[in-house]
């Protein structure tokens, strides 16, 4: 049986969707999905009309009404049975990730159970929704804060992470009594219907309204319609920066609540004392993962000056024994970029790297005949220059030389980006000031770990142009809810805060 037969997906599938319900009509454009392993169609996905989207957001608005009343902990039990089913379903749909994506599917596999991860994690947080209790300076009052849901959250998803970044939003969401609607990216549409599928079929038969929500638009005119849509009270958009701020700015001018999650321009510092036993395989995996296409990716290595020669030779020597090909064999370890358009942006980078003066110490070349292939690329920078400041998002790591500790978190700091961050070290005092207020400015800082593959529970995201947002963990659930500061007098007496009088 083919990966697309078992999750229930056709040459042509619906892709407007209400809970379980298609509201597609037959006819329609449709988004092609393309395998960027051979750049042949694997399926195709109808595009949401204008006149779809208005159904499913008054269907949302409807089912919010009377999800809002479901207690939190039955909202969580809907989303274990989500967890089930993706657990059932958890090579097949890795396997499409890969598929689809390009990833490899160890990777595909890993993303899935993310979302596995991110259930888990909401049903337990369903029964932790808490307010504060403080005490009130009126004697026989109290004071507290209660949080209650927010309505629709609308969630715009990247091609990179095309099923794990939904749940991040849509299972917190959900255990916190709102509803979404998940407009995936058009080169990876079969993994949301797939999605959409498997969750909707998990809760089928259970008496719950539609709680989650899918549309489909290979242009940004949909996206567009939900930035600037008064009825989507929270807007999750994972993406680029530059794009990111647009996003910002409009929801703020409607006056709604958004979640960005944005670019890195991700750095590990290499210190004297660092173990290359581990720093190695941290650097490959977080620099050529997902063939670069990760906002945590590794973009630059800021090493110190005395061990740059003898980290360059291990690393262009492990490069060159990377196996690229087709992401759903076992023994690759790097597929291919998602479309041309991607490795042409790399090539790009390659020449401006050699304009500014830069060394390509190994790979750049396209691989193969078919497929969006190129192999990974290290190449000697200086940190300020233009193209080291901006995110290339593909395999293309710099090797940048440093002369102590504080000048590589200079370095590290001094990009526009705030995303994650990394030091391999065995100097305890190096670790620590890596850490402290005086070291990176990174949303997340690691110690002999790599920059990439966030772990569930703790808070995702990032600062400066990275945007700011949190998801996945800690706190992160009280941005998809509303706070409320709640004083009750049960005196007989009404006594002002502040000792005001006001006799009348």
């Amino acid at each position: 049986m083919s990966i697309l037969e078992r999750l229930d997906l056709n040459s042509i599938n619906a892709g407007s969707w209400s809970g379980g319900t298609s509201i597609q009509a037959s006819d329609g454009k449709l988004i092609e999905s393309i395998n960027p392993t051979t750049g042949e169609l694997i399926a195709s996905v109808k595009n949401t009309t204008i006149e779809e989207y208005e159904q499913i957001l008054t269907a949302a608005q409807e089912a919010f009404l009377e999800w809002r009343q479901i207690p939190a902990p039955v909202r969580g039990d809907a989303i274990r049975r989500v967890g089930a089913a993706l657990r059932e379903n958890k090579d097949a749909l890795g396997s499409l990730v890969s598929l689809e994506m390009g990833k490899i599917k160890a990777e595909g596999d890993g993303e899935v159970q993310e979302m596995i991860d991110m259930a888990d994690l909401a049903v337990g947080q369903s029964r932790m929704l808490y307010g504060m209790t403080t005490h009130s300076e009126r004697p026989m009052h109290r004071m507290y804060e209660q949080w209650h849901p927010l309505g629709l959250v609308g969630i715009i998803s990247a091609f990179n992470f095309p099923v794990a970044v939904w749940s991040w939003n849509a299972f917190i969401a959900t255990i916190c009594g709102n509803v979404s609607i998940w407009k995936p990216s058009p080169k990876t549409p079969l993994c949301g219907v797939a999605v959409q599928k498997i969750c909707n079929q998990a809760l089928k038969d259970q008496g719950l309204p539609n709680i989650f929500h899918l549309i489909n638009d290979e242009s940004n005119i949909l996206s567009q319609k939900l930035v600037d849509d008064k009825r989507i009270d929270l807007l999750s958009f994972t993406g680029s920066c530059e794009v990111g701020k647009k996003v910002g700015k409009n929801v703020a001018a409607r006056m709604g609540k958004y979640l960005l999650e944005l670019g890195g321009n991700n750095a590990i510092i290499v210190d004297e004392s660092a173990n290359f036993d581990i720093t190695v395989p941290g650097i490959v995996f977080g620099s050529v993962g997902t063939a670069g296409q990760r906002c945590t990716t590794t973009r630059r290595i800021l090493v110190h000056e005395s061990r740059f020669a003898e980290l360059k030779e291990k690393l262009v020597h492990a490069y060159q024994q990377i196996p690229i090909g087709d992401p759903l064999d076992q023994k690759t370890l790097m597929g291919p970029l998602i479309d041309e358009k991607s490795v042409q942006n790399v090539e790009a980078a390659v020449i401006k790297v050699h304009e500014a003066g830069g060394e390509i110490l190994c790979g750049g070349e396209r691989v193969g005949n078919k497929g969006h292939f190129i192999s990974p690329i290290i190449a000697t920078a200086q940190n300020e220059w233009d193209i080291v400041q901006d995110e290339t998002f593909g395999p293309l790591l710099y090797l940048i030389p440093c002369k102590s500790l504080d000048d590589a978190i200079a370095k590290q700091n001094d990009v526009k980006q705030g995303l994650s961050s990394a030091i391999f070290t065995n100097n305890l005092q190096n670790a620590e000031r890596f850490l402290s207020n005086l070291g990176s400015d990174c949303g997340i800082a690691n110690v002999n770990i790599g920059t990439s593959g966030a772990e569930i529970g703790g808070a995702f995201g990032g600062e400066k142009e990275t945007g700011g947002g949190r998801e996945a963990g800690s706190d992160s659930w009280k941005a998809y809810m509303r706070r409320q500061t709640n004083t009750i007098n049960w005196s007989s007496e009404l006594p002002l805060a502040q000792g005001v009088n006001f006799d009348v």
